[in-house]
């Protein structure tokens, strides 16, 4: 079975092309890491009580605020909100987490704001790998041919390692990307989002890691234009990976699990040293500088 890691960054177009690729004719299974990101932190979950204690304390506005529904008048939810504890909602479980006031607290380049994203990552990425191996699995079991990895920080987290090809969906033109993002969210100012899209890295950059793993391995879907331009470079690196990678060969991965277990090992070694050259290539570049 073929792991494809697609990854982009804010309004590059990733999540359309994961729905292209989900639709005939590709019709693969896609493993979407953002919506796993929700799910481990639903209320009651050990990511959500996380997230509560470290946050609460400085985030009045961290939980959705209480309605009639929940069971609580006002006092009751100032009472909650001094002690930064979340009543029960309507399961019983507490209140939803207030994303855009999380997002408030972790965006941004200044330091408390960076050390604010490692403390969230490191209660959401361990949760969220665990959930994703446990679907690959699965798609593995049912025979698929290959399955999307959907993750926007797929190099940071170093999920690639993992993956038999990578797919980065990438602009050209950064304009074209904070005019999308603002256009999608209206509410942001000009700020708010170039904190956004910067907290996800400058997707040019990694269009050039993905295109130096190499030919089928890496390949880069360029979204400057509209839908159907769009289209046609999903088709066109569709195309290249299935040349490197044809239908018959997963399936006779599938079919012979040690061979599948020792090329996957094979391509993890293999993907390590990519990124350690071009780690080391980076940092001959910096000091340049």
């Amino acid at each position: 079975m073929l792991l494809i890691g697609l990854t982009g960054s804010i309004a590059t177009g990733k999540s359309t092309v994961s729905s292209l690729l989900s639709q005939p004719p590709y019709s693969l299974p896609i493993i979407d890491a953002d919506l796993l990101a929700r799910e481990v932190v639903e209320p009651g979950t050990a990511g959500y009580k996380a997230i509560v204690a470290h946050f609460g304390p400085s985030t009045p506005d961290l939980l959705i605020p209480a309605t009639t529904n929940n069971g609580n008048d006002a006092a009751d939810d100032n009472n909650n909100t001094k002690n930064h504890m979340p009543e029960h909602g309507p399961r019983g479980l507490g209140r939803p987490l207030n994303r855009a006031a999380l997002g408030r607290r972790v965006f941004g380049d200044d330091p408390a704001r960076r050390a604010d994203r490692a403390v969230l990552n490191g209660i959401v990425h361990p949760a969220v790998r665990r959930a994703m191996l446990r679907a690959v699995l699965k798609c593995y079991v049912r025979g698929c041919r290959a399955v999307v990895l959907d993750v926007p920080l797929l190099f940071e987290s170093r999920l690639d390692r993992f993956c038999g090809a990578v797919m980065v969906v990438a602009v050209r033109d950064p304009e074209v990307q904070m005019a999308r993002l603002r256009a999608r969210d209206p509410h942001l100012s000009r700020e708010d989002a170039e904190n956004r899209v910067r907290s996800q890295g400058d997707v040019r950059e990694k269009a050039r890691r993905c295109e130096g793993r190499g030919g089928g391995s890496g390949v880069v879907v360029w979204n400057d234009g509209g839908r159907e331009e769009l289209k046609g470079e999903v088709a066109r690196v569709m195309a290249e990976m299935e040349r490197y990678s044809p239908r018959w060969w997963n399936w006779l991965l599938w079919v012979c699990p040690p061979v599948a277990v020792v090329l996957a090992a094979w391509g993890f070694w293999r993907n390590v040293r990519i990124n350690r050259a071009w780690e080391e290539q980076e940092l001959r570049e910096r000091s340049k500088l």
